[in-house]
């Protein structure tokens, strides 16, 4: 070849942004579809201090760690993976080639792909209350999925933190566990008569002190500080974080910024040069139709970071297998008449 000839880009079918249970499930079903699949790995799993996953069947009581690690080796086994750790600072279309881009970056090695389509299963970002040990005792003690780990604490003198206005249904939930259950509103969390009646109906117990942090060694959780300087038994609890979509990186050209959007999202989730027609709701989630469909051609979503938001990984497995079924058949082509039959 000579230096004025270029080598054609390879374009994949289908480039999937994120390696959770999702992602993993979306690339694995699609190279089963045999469509040529990029897969972006950026290794920063939101449940990296879970020591073990549940409900997942065949992999109950497995680390989530391990649970990826076992996915990723089933999808690299196909020859249309091609499995990449980066991560991605930009996604935008480029409508003189009809594709997408894909850019990103790890330990100075750059990603400039392109594909046909882009799933979109990069998770959530957790913002915890301020306490200064918690980060200690999450994954062990403390947990945020009731579904998941609820089970293992039965029975305890449990506590849950939360400062968010679904305060009242979360606690309950966890009280079909326990029956000793100490909700904090850390004095941020909103409640009212109508809710501290439900909760003492159930023999919850609130605390609308302020809590200074969380006490225990090595041994785990051992209770609850207040600023007060009074200290409440726990052996472990919940907490509700709050979950934010990063998703800076779909915009609309390369020109813009991504520091010039972070932390200006308005209340319908737009920001400037945000991917034009990108619809999210009042939290920022990508909204999707039932089988992953964004608002805009050629680009799905699926998992944590679609509405409701955080889900089992075992939901969010299922959500990528079905999200996979669609873009194939989208790709295809001419199957517009049957989205709704997509199962």
């Amino acid at each position: 070849m000579s230096s004025t000839e270029h080598a054609v880009p390879v374009v994949h079918d289908v480039a999937v942004i994120g390696a959770g249970p999702a992602g993993l499930s979306a690339a694995l079903n699609l190279v089963r579809a045999k469509r040529t699949v990029l897969l972006v790995d950026a290794n920063r799993p939101r449940n990296a201090a879970t020591l073990r996953s549940h409900g997942f069947l065949t992999r109950d009581g497995i680390s989530p760690l391990e649970l990826r690690k076992l996915g990723r080796t089933e999808v690299e086994g196909y020859p249309e993976a091609t499995v990449v750790q980066s991560v991605v600072d930009l996604v935008t279309p480029d409508p003189d080639t009809d594709t997408w881009r894909v850019h990103g970056s790890w330990r100075g090695t750059e990603l400039d792909a392109r594909a046909r389509t882009v799933v979109v299963a990069t998770g959530l970002r957790e913002e915890f209350p301020a306490l200064p040990m918690l980060r200690a005792f999450y994954g062990t003690a403390v947990h945020s999925c009731v579904e998941c780990d609820a089970y293992d604490k039965a029975g305890q003198p449990l506590a849950f933190i939360c400062e968010t206005d679904d305060v009242v249904d979360r606690a309950l939930l966890i009280a079909s566990w326990t029956d000793d259950l100490i909700v904090y509103t850390n004095g941020v969390a909103p409640l009212d008569d109508a809710g501290r009646v439900r909760l003492a109906a159930a023999g919850v117990v609130v605390d609308e002190r302020v809590v200074a942090d969380l006490e225990g060694d090595r041994s785990g959780m051992t209770g609850v500080r207040l600023a007060d300087g009074h200290v409440e038994p726990r052996t472990g609890g919940f907490v509700r974080p709050v979950w934010h979509a990063d998703l800076d990186w779909l915009r609309t050209s390369a020109t813009t910024s991504p520091g010039a959007t972070s932390g200006n999202t308005a209340a319908n989730g737009d920001t400037p040069g945000a991917l034009e027609g990108l619809q999210r709701d009042t939290q920022g989630l990508l909204v999707v139709d039932r089988v992953g469909r964004t608002s805009v051609p050629g680009l799905y979503a699926v998992g944590d970071v679609t509405p409701p938001g955080p889900e089992q990984l075992i939901v969010a497995a299922g959500h990528g297998a079905a999200t996979a079924a669609a873009v194939h058949r989208d790709l295809v082509g001419g199957l517009a008449d049957l989205r709704d039959a997509v199962q």
